[in-house]
Formats: C-alpha cells, structure tokens, sequence
C-alpha cells in the first residue's frame, strides 16, 4: 500500500490521476503602517529693503558646517559705499527765474526811487534861486533847471532804470509763474514791480516840494 500523498511508482499510474495538490501556506500578518515625518518649515524670510543688510539664517539644531564652508558674515552684509540709487523721477525746477525777477522789481521800486529823491530835493532847493535870478522873459523850463542840470540828469537815468527793470521784472515774474520755477517770488516780482511807479513818483514828488521848500526858505531869511 502507497502514501497518498507521494505520487504513485512509474507505471502504476492510473488514467485520470491528478496528484492532490500541496498545502497553502499559513497567512502572514501586514506590518503596521508607519506615519511619514512631517517636513521642516523653511524660516519665513522678509523682503529686506534695497541697500539694508539681510540676516543670517541661524542653521538647523544638530547641524555643523563642514570645514571649509562658506561663512556668512556676522550682522549681514554692509551696503557698498557708492551704491547706485534709484534718482528722482521728478526734479525740481529750478527757482532763478522767480528769484531774478523778485531781484529786479525790489531794485525798481526801492533803489531807484531813493536815487530819485536826493535828485529831487537838489532840484527844488536850487529851482527857487534860479526864478528870482532869472527875468520874467526868460523862465523857461530849461533856464529854470540849468543850475540843477547834474541832478536832474541822475533824476531821468533813475526813473528809465526803474522803467526798464520793472519791465524785466515783470516778464519774468509771468515765465516763472507759467513754468513753475518760483511761483511764490514771480507773484511777488509781479505785484512790487506795479506798486513801484507809484512808489518812485510818491516819493520824488515829495522831496521835491521839500527841497523847494528849503529853497525859499533859505532865499528870503
């Protein structure tokens, strides 16, 4: 009699013989699974400013640099001396137009009429002198002032000066207040230089008649 379970001697075999088939294996229990490492948060870096030094990152807790590694500078890297800077999209205009026309009007309606007035009470004081001298056929306008004729030379160079520098002033008043370069001082160049003909007549009259005054005065003490 034959094992069952070895397969039957040569010749023996039977048709139809199919040899059982061996036992399975005894089912292996899974390994647990095992929960994956969450990954490191890189630090958050803020922008940092054009030119401003960047902080070092300090490195991870355990790790050490390998010997001949790149070190960055304690405090970050300084701002090169000399660095390019971004220039001004929008310079400023420049203010001499204004300025010279507030120059011109201050001059017009101050100087000049100071000129004016030392002419001015020279030609009233000698003026009376002149008509007592002179016969009643002949008091012209020109014998009259002959012997003031310097002062009232300065008098007309005073009064075509103010004329003209209170033109200039006002024509540059007009472009800086048009082109922005001094808005301020052209507006004021503008109101000095149409006060300043009244201003020079003002005050020329008025020495004037003070000469005049100490003229006839000092003729009949």
């Amino acid at each position: 009699m034959t094992d069952p379970q070895l397969p039957p001697p040569s010749g023996s075999v039977p048709s139809g013989f199919v040899p059982p088939a061996p036992p399975a294996a005894p089912p292996v229990a899974p390994a647990p699974p095992v929960a994956p490492a969450p990954p490191a948060a890189a630090p958050a870096l803020a922008p940092a400013a054009y030119g401003a030094s960047v902080p070092p990152v300090p490195p991870a807790p355990g790790y050490a640099a390998p010997p001949g590694a790149y070190q960055v500078p304690v405090g970050g890297y300084a701002a090169p001396t000399g660095a390019y800077t971004v220039p001004d999209p929008a310079p400023r205009p420049s203010k001499l137009t204004g300025t010279l026309s507030l120059v011109f009007a201050l001059v017009a309606a101050v100087v000049t009429p100071i000129v004016a007035a030392f002419a001015s009470y020279e030609i009233g004081r000698r003026v009376p002198e002149a008509i007592v001298r002179l016969n009643s056929d002949d008091l012209s306008s020109l014998a009259v002032l002959s012997p003031a004729r310097d002062q009232v030379l300065w008098a007309e160079i005073s009064f075509w000066a103010g004329t003209i520098l209170g033109i200039a002033a006002i024509v540059l008043g007009i472009m800086a207040i048009a082109r922005k370069r001094g808005r301020g001082q052209g507006i004021g160049a503008l109101i000095v230089a149409v006060v300043g003909p009244a201003i020079f007549f003002l005050i020329a009259g008025v020495a004037l008649g003070a000469g005049a005054a100490a003229g006839g005065i000092g003729l009949y003490s």
